[in-house]
Parts: C-alpha cells; structure tokens; sequence
C-alpha cells in the first residue's frame, strides 16, 4: 500500500547496501509531504506575479544492526521534486550519532538562526537581502559526531563535524570533487547546546574553521546564543561573527546580532517580533548596518497552517540607501 503518509518497505539488503554493506534487520520506509503556497508583495519594485508554490517530500528510512545499533537514511526532494539533501546515520552505543550529510544542517549550520518566529524569520519573506548566517561545513558533504548523552552532563549536546572538502557539492557514491575550491579546503565545526540549567532555558554556541587553500586567511565562525521559554512567551537572541578569510567577496568579515520574541496566544495563534543587525565590515571603505525588522502572524488547523509576515530592511544586501519592504501571505499544508 503506497500513500502519502507511509511508504513501507520491508528489504534490509536495501539499508545494507547503503550503509557500507553492514547487516541489518528488516526496516521501514516513510513519506512525507509539504505544499506552500504564497502571495507576496514588495514596495519600491515592481512585484508583478505575486502568486508561487514549493513542493517538498523527505523519504525517511530507518532499521537495527544484528548488534542492536540503529541506522537511518533521510533523503529530502524540495520544490518540484529536486534534490536537496540526504543523510546516512548509524548510532553506536556508549559513543554517539555517526551521520554522513549532504546540506541537511549539521555542524554550525543547525544554529544558523534559533530565535523564535511564529512563522519564518525576519529577512525571509521574499525581500532578498543576502544576510549571512551561520553555516560552517553542515553546507557541504561532512561527517558529523554527535556524542553520546553517557559522554556529557545532563542537559549537555555535542556535536562534532569534519568536511575533507567544505566547498564541495553533493556527491555520489564512487566519485570525487573534480573542481578545486581554492578558497575551501577541509572545515571543522565543534556545536555545544545546553537545556538543563534552567527551566526554559537553552544556551548554545559554536565555532567553525574552513582552510584557504591559497595560504591567506582561513574562514572562521563563531555564533552564541540562547532562548527562554516562560509560560506562552518564548525570547532569544544570537550573535555571529563571519571572517570570510577569501579575497573573492566584497567585505572583510559580518557582525550579526539577532533578537525574536513570540507569543502563543492559544494552540492554534501565535505571533512573534524579530530584529536583524548586520553590520557589513569593509577595512578599505565605510561600513554599512544593515537593519531588518519582521512581524508574523501563524494559525494552525490540524495539518494546515495560514501565516502573514512583514518584513522591512533598510540598507538592504549592505547596499547603503536600499530600503525595501516585503509582505508575505502563506498557505502550508503537511501531509
């Protein structure tokens, strides 16, 4: 029986053979579904077509070695059933969560912006304002550690990620990177997240290191932050610093700080402020602060959710004297 909901298949010689040909009992395959549909508007552009949709399904396979370590593969299709990303994982007992990822969001890139948003964040409604976030190697093919909770205190994750190539594309099986990325060698990512000491409380932090591989200066990193959650209100704030190292891009290095606020009104309504400061550092000219501030509004009804989002930015993509607005009415059915 095939649906939407539930793919199953029973065949651990499929598992086997992703997962370097190790033996594994019978698993289960899952299918899930998204559909967005949007309307957006801007000032000072011409908008023209306002109406778009995406379209996203993620295959989710998972099954148990013969020595009872599990094993998982995702494999996601965003907008019109495109590839985006996979990953293959195998949880060994007493050491961690051994993933092989291919763009899904590992290392630095899972805290590439944590304050709260009752919908999407402050920049992302169409408006295009080339904000830099966090990313490190989880942008790229990496194999990431993320430690046992027996190796660390309570409360406590780690996570530990290695890129041999951090400009790399995705990859199949049997090849290799024919471009040299001059810029991007082998990266690393060290991510810490702590939720146990304080009720409500989540502090995290990370650092990642990409190598130049023309001698100059290497990519650096460092994000830190946290989120507290009282009741039906939820605030946050992050900060990242971003030395590009490259001499291919057009500023030095960005100073992010971020700050989100949102409110659940009941189970269904919630709405949320953010801010955005990104100052765009260039040592031969003037600096440019770029500000973005956003609104939304979500309500949910069982698998559909209906959210509004306004979004202003002033000194837009560091472009000093670009202000721009952008209004986003959204229709998101899950499946």
């Amino acid at each position: 029986e095939l649906t939407m909901n539930k793919l199953k298949t029973i065949g651990a010689s499929a598992l086997c053979g992703t997962l370097a040909a190790v033996s594994a009992q019978a698993g289960e395959m899952t299918v899930s579904g998204s559909a967005n549909v949007t309307y957006t508007t801007k000032e000072n552009v011409v908008t023209g077509a306002p109406l778009g949709i995406t379209t996203g399904m993620t295959f989710s396979g998972s099954g148990e070695l013969d020595n009872g370590n599990a094993v998982a593969v995702n494999i996601v299709h965003d907008d019109q059933n495109a590839f985006s990303s996979a990953d293959v994982s195998v949880d060994v007992a007493g050491i961690g969560k051994i993933t092989v990822d291919q763009g899904g969001g590992t290392g630095l890139d899972r805290l590439d912006d944590k304050t709260p948003t009752a919908w999407e964040e402050p920049y992302d409604a169409g408006l295009g304002t080339k904000i830099v976030t966090a990313t490190g190697v989880g942008a790229s093919t990496d194999i990431e550690l993320a430690l046992s909770g027996d190796l660390t205190p309570e409360g406590m994750s780690v996570y530990l990620s290695y890129a041999p190539e951090a400009g790399a594309g995705s990859l199949n099986d049997k090849s290799i990177e024919g471009v040299d990325n001059r810029h991007t060698g082998r990266g690393y990512d060290i991510v810490i997240e702590h939720s146990g000491m304080a009720d409500g409380l989540n502090v995290f932090a990370g650092i990642s290191n990409i190598d130049d591989e023309t001698g100059g200066n290497d990519r650096s990193q460092k994000v830190l932050g946290f989120t507290f959650a009282a009741g039906p209100v939820t605030v946050g704030a992050q900060t990242l610093r971003d030395e590009l190292g490259s001499d291919t891009v057009a500023f030095d290095y960005y100073d992010n700080m971020a700050y989100g606020v949102s409110f659940l009104v009941n189970d269904n309504l919630s709405i949320s402020y953010g801010e955005r400061e990104v100052e765009h550092v260039n040592t031969g000219s003037a600096n440019v602060t770029e500000d973005i501030t956003g609104y939304a509004v979500a309500y949910t009804m069982g698998s559909a959710k209906i959210t509004l989002q306004t979004n202003d930015t002033a000194n837009n993509g560091g472009t000093a004297g670009t202000d721009d607005k952008a209004t986003e009415l959204a229709l998101m059915l899950t499946f």
